[in-house]
């Protein structure tokens, strides 16, 4: 299970979405790690936002002071693919 923390000022990650298919492929942690690294690009490179992200094995923080607009909107987007990704594998616990 994925545990996810959202605050004003953070996003926490932990765990694993332990949803492999018989070739042995977890779709559902690759689309979580694939959507949440595009969001740390896309937060550091398309705004002026300042980030601090750590990934790691099964982990992932990202903090942030000031969010412009455009930043939120990325949140936003990313919360959208992550529940969705949720809603097909039940893999996510958000705190």
């Amino acid at each position: 299970m994925i545990e996810i923390t959202i605050t004003l000022n953070s996003i926490r990650m932990a765990g694993h979405a332990c949803r492999k298919n018989s070739d042995g492929i977890d779709r559902a942690c690759a689309g979580v790690s694939a959507l949440t690294c595009n969001l740390i690009n896309s937060l550091k490179d398309l705004t002026g936002d300042r980030i601090r992200a750590d990934t790691g094995s099964g982990m992932t923080t990202i903090d942030w002071e000031n969010l412009s607009d455009g930043g939120k909107l990325l949140i936003d987007s990313w919360f959208l693919g992550i529940t969705d990704i949720d809603r097909e594998y039940n893999c996510i616990e958000f705190q």
